[in-house]
């Protein structure tokens, strides 16, 4: 197969790139699962963007800088932001109806923010978002989608002149081994929530793009960065379900088996701290006691209104949010590092492109703004779709594809056992609190041995490959979280 444009990977970013791209030429987009299958249909909040008058680019800059700890990247910050505004239009008129008010955007807070400017749909905003895109995406004529197509590697060509260039990728369709051949592939391909014994991210979300990337020589950066959302519900589901940001923004407290609101003596913003220090009190608030959200002091029909949801995921439980404590704990959320690349999504090889949570722009620094991913995976992907154009198709080569194995092989069998290793071993030694002996002389070397075993594996499959990727990019975070000596942001060390 050949195209003008390979885009691997469904979420948010991909889709919105994937619209743009049609209309320069023909795209395929990869997807492992079905193309509703993101982390963009599990986000609940919002996205952020200055959009009131009483608010500015200078007060959301300077959010962004100090929930990142100033690691961030302020060029990268200062593009987004003044890119924010558009964005959101860009999706209204796709026909996104983010919530209003008298004629006006309904704009709520979150964590780490000084404003409210976060547009919001109920509390299942990514998911409508999704909804638009997929509707769209699959009404264009040059857009071919491949779901349930598991992408193994990036194909390249090395030359003296012009180094290295991505040519597209080998893939997993059916029962077959295939390679789309592209002039531009580009990488959108989310998280590594799934490394994690618990996360929001659902399974999907392994490293794969972050995996391949590397594989070819892609630079990577700040991978110990992890952010741990402070309020994943505290229930036996995995993955965990995800008590939305704007609980706290529309006044939930949190508050321990005593009733005491721990967060008021910490940090200035209360329970609305930046997500690396309330989910770091939480945790030492667990050695003791349970966690809860209090928001009891809102009425039952303002609450099945504003977060339907959430009022229902919890009613199916039996937690009655209008007169019950909800049970929260931190869960890992989002990587802040990846695939480093410029404004235009450039990566270091030629004709491969990234952005979403895949990569690293610097916008996010050390620790990531809360709706401010939503907003880097549109705005991004509207500045690649706007800077690349179609050229002549790449020519194919010849490509040895690996042996397939059967999805019950003992190979795959011992693969599946290896992945749940990989989630304990992230889990205890690269967690909220982090042990650089431990991770040295423990967790490196676990890791490397799963590694190993899985690379001399005869043939391949989906399993395989991506378990394969999860221990490549838990080495990738945990050296990263060895050699950085000092607590920053998410990357909190104990002596």
């Amino acid at each position: 197969m050949q195209t003008n444009f390979l885009v691997i990977g469904s979420g948010i970013s991909g889709l919105n790139f994937a619209l743009q791209a049609a209309k320069k030429g023909k795209v395929v987009i990869v997807t492992k699962k079905k193309l509703v299958d993101s982390n963009t249909n599990f986000a609940q909040g919002g996205i952020a963007a200055v959009l009131d008058q009483t608010d500015n680019f200078e007060k959301h800059i300077e959010d962004t800088l100090k929930t990142g700890t100033y690691h961030n990247n302020k060029k990268a910050i200062e593009f987004m932001v003044k890119n924010s505004a558009d964005a959101i239009y860009r999706l209204i008129d796709l026909g996104v109806k983010f919530q209003k008010e008298n004629g006006k955007l309904s704009l709520t807070k979150e964590g780490g923010h000084s404003h409210r400017r976060i547009a919001f749909v109920g509390d299942y905003t990514g998911k409508e978002i999704e909804r638009i895109l997929v509707k769209r995406v699959k009404e264009h004529p040059n857009i071919t989608i491949l779901e349930d197509s598991f992408a193994l590697k990036l194909l390249t060509q090395k030359s003296f002149l012009r180094g290295k260039t991505c040519v597209g990728a080998q893939i997993i369709r059916g029962n077959k081994i295939e390679n789309i051949f592209a002039d531009q592939t580009i990488l959108s391909t989310g998280g590594v929530g799934q490394l994690f014994l618990h996360t929001t991210n659902p399974p999907i979300a392994t490293g794969d793009g972050i995996a391949m990337a590397s594989q070819i020589g892609c630079k990577i950066k700040d991978m110990e960065f992890i952010q741990f959302h402070p309020t994943a519900l505290n229930e036996n589901t995995f993955p965990k379900f995800l008590i939305s940001e704007t609980v706290r923004g529309e006044g939930a407290k949190l508050v321990n088996e005593k009733g005491e609101r721990f967060m008021s003596n910490i940090h200035p913003l209360k329970d609305l701290a930046p997500r690396d220090i309330a989910a770091r009190e939480i945790y030492k608030q667990q050695k003791t006691s349970q966690v809860f959200l209090d928001i009891r002091h809102k009425s039952r029909e303002y609450l099945k209104k504003r977060f339907p949801q959430i009022y229902e995921k919890l009613k199916k439980l039996k937690i009655d949010m209008a007169k019950d404590l909800i049970p929260v704990t931190p869960a890992a959320h989002y990587e802040c590092g990846g695939i480093e690349v410029d404004l235009s999504g450039r990566t270091n090889v030629k004709n491969l492109f990234a952005f979403g949570e895949v990569t690293c722009t610097g916008v996010h620094g050390a620790n990531r703004l809360a709706s401010n991913s939503l907003l880097e995976a549109l705005v991004f992907s509207n500045q690649v779709a706007k800077n690349l154009t179609s050229t002549q198709a790449v020519k194919k080569i010849k490509i040895e594809n690996p042996k397939l194995l059967k999805e019950n092989s003992k190979e795959t069998l011992l693969a599946k056992k290896l992945r749940q290793e990989i989630k304990n071993i992230m889990w205890r030694y690269s967690g909220i609190v982090r042990n650089r002996k431990k991770i040295k002389k423990e967790a490196i070397p676990k890791m490397i041995k799963i590694a190993k075993y899985l690379r001399k594996t005869k043939g391949t499959n989906q399993e395989i490959a991506e378990t394969l990727n999860m221990a490549q990019v838990s080495l990738l975070i945990l050296k990263a979280a060895y050699k950085r000596r000092k607590s920053i942001g998410c990357h909190f060390v104990e002596f």
